[in-house]
């Protein structure tokens, strides 16, 4: 969680194609293409479209040596068009695709979980201490000439842990835990560290917010006990589309970011690529914005690692955070306190004195509002003053958004109560946004409580963005399972492409419907397969057939 006043990482450069990545150099915004990378002219229209929206750095998918290969002509079309942004190669599966990729990409992307491992078969392994030794011995031999070839040729390298995607050997001995997602990360990293290769850098990605915060952060940690500096890439990998999936990559980018960790970004919605990248931009501009905050100085106060407060009706001491507002509609998303009732309770701004707390005098909640530009970084402050004077009300954060537009306020707000409610540091939430009707402020303060897992009133769609592996229209598709299913609140639903990102990264979801060749899809409860190969045309029919049948099995055996 860092101090008070923002303050990035110090981290090294990793030069991609001359783009430097981390050290002194800015954020760096990216995406991936969703077009077929043996399609060459329709992956070149496509990364100029995305250049000229603002990437930095483009990915696209490689399952084999051919599409390996095909990037490197791409690359050269492009540069003979005057696009010289670097082009990462994404692997999966098949090391013999990253060999190939060496010298026809900038950098390539390799997976921990299975470039050297065995492919996965989610079954328990035993090992011991020695065998599991043997194992990593057995990983270094296979990265090290990897590691070596790229550096002969200026090529660099993304270790890029998924969630869902962690090998035997790492689930066997960590579980799906964030434990073993930076392990996973760490394994490889010291053998970079062992070979001198610096034009490394990492990620660990995950569809739920709350575990890629608290794993990056691990990782962090991790790294800096071993004197490891390597740059950092975000992203919260499956998010969906429209609103929702800004909303859930805005929390848990700007969470980290926030942090001073985070050296390049993509924001993965199941849209066209080039929309990516507004979002992405506005997310580095925020933090931007924050570290260009007056100094909140040096307070000696301990900030909690979660509110402690006592309890008002259902307000504080554990409960859900609730929701002010005046939106009366819909029965799921309608606030818990209308702005009137707020009124009434203790109004706290900050900077404050302690004349300002002689009156607080019962339980009723502290809506507490800041003005700083570091919003964070001043209520966490203010929150532990309070708990030192021994004031432990519900507090209710208050953001106030005057002559923004409504997508500022929308990542803005994801940003600053997003960060705070995932440090646990909030006991509701009240939107104040003239831009904004009753209702989409409700809208915004439930789905920003849905992305940090806080509260939960809506269908959760946990969907890839999309890349060349993909083999029917994701986006139409996803559009048609949302609408199909928009009233099955509290439901977690994973739309992907193909097996890579399923069944592992949807192993949040309750259902998936996962891409299974040309026009064909297996249907998913959890982890396991329960429908392979149905045809496109039916297989939302089966989705929800298969939803109402075990709904219907749940309610007989509750009789």
């Amino acid at each position: 969680m860092g101090g008070l006043d923002y303050k990035r990482r110090e981290t090294t450069e990793a030069k991609v194609a001359g783009v430097g990545i981390g050290g002194s150099n800015p954020i760096r915004i990216q995406t991936m293409t969703n077009t077929s990378t043996m399609n060459t002219e329709g992956s070149v229209d496509q990364i100029i479209r995305t250049i000229e929206a603002g990437a930095e750095l483009v990915r696209l998918t490689a399952q084999g040596t051919r599409e390996s290969t095909n990037i490197g002509l791409i690359r050269k079309i492009l540069r003979d068009k005057g696009y010289f942004t670097p082009i990462v190669a994404d692997i999966h599966f098949n090391p013999k695709a990253a060999y190939a990729a060496i010298g026809n990409a900038d950098k390539i992307r390799i997976n921990p979980g299975n470039f050297a491992d065995p492919g996965r078969t989610f079954t328990k392994l035993e090992y011991t201490d020695e065998e599991y030794s043997a194992e990593l011995q057995k990983i270094e031999a296979a990265v090290t000439p990897f590691i070596r070839e790229c550096a002969e040729n200026g090529t660099a390298i993304r270790v890029g842990v998924n969630h869902g995607s962690l090998s035997d050997r790492i689930m066997s001995r960590y579980g799906d835990t964030p434990a073993g997602m930076a392990e996973s990360a760490m394994e490889f990293l010291r053998i970079c560290q062992k070979t001198g290769f610096k034009d490394v850098v990492v990620s660990i990605k995950a569809s739920n917010v709350v575990v890629m915060v608290e794993t990056v952060r691990l990782l962090v940690k991790e790294m800096d006990k071993e004197n490891m500096k390597f740059p950092i890439h975000l992203g919260v990998t499956e998010a969906g589309d429209g609103e929702d999936g800004r909303i859930k990559s805005a929390v848990g980018i700007g969470t980290l970011l926030l942090d001073g960790i985070g050296d390049t970004v993509r924001v993965s919605l199941s849209e066209d690529p080039e929309k990516e990248l507004p979002v992405a931009r506005r997310l580095i501009e925020i933090i931007e914005d924050v570290s260009s905050a007056p100094s909140l100085g040096d307070k000696s106060h301990k900030i909690p690692k979660k509110l402690k407060s006592t309890v008002f009706g259902n307000i504080g001491g554990g409960n859900a955070p609730v929701v002010i507002g005046d939106y009366e509609d819909d029965i799921n998303q309608r606030p818990d306190y209308s702005r009137n009732e707020a009124s009434e309770w203790y109004q706290l701004n900050i900077p404050f004195s302690q004349d300002d707390l002689k009156g607080i005098v019962d339980d009723k909640p502290i809506v507490l509002f800041s003005r700083h530009k570091n919003l964070r970084g001043d209520i966490r402050s203010a929150i532990a003053e309070l708990q030192e004077y021994g004031i432990n009300n519900p507090i209710i954060l208050k953001v106030r958004y005057e002559g923004r537009p409504k997508d500022d306020i929308m990542l803005r707000a994801s940003v600053e109560l997003g960060s705070l409610l995932l440090d646990g540091l909030g006991d509701g939430v009240f939107i104040d946004a003239s831009a904004l009707s009753s209702k989409e402020i409700s809208e915004l303060s439930f789905k920003i409580l849905q992305s940090t897992r806080l509260r939960i009133t809506q269908t959760e769609y946990i969907a890839c963005p999309g890349c060349g592996r993909t083999l029917f229209d994701l986006q139409k598709t996803l559009g048609r399972i949302k609408e199909a299913t928009k009233e099955l609140k509290g439901l977690k639903i994973g739309v992907m492409g193909c097996i890579v990102n399923g069944p592992g990264e949807m192993a949040d979801a309750d259902y998936g419907y996962v891409g299974a060749g040309k026009g064909r899809v297996s249907l998913y409860r959890g982890k396991e397969c329960v429908e392979k190969n149905i045809s496109e045309e039916k297989a939302v029919e089966k989705l929800l057939e298969l939803i109402e049948r075990d709904k219907k099995q749940h309610e007989d055996i509750e009789r």
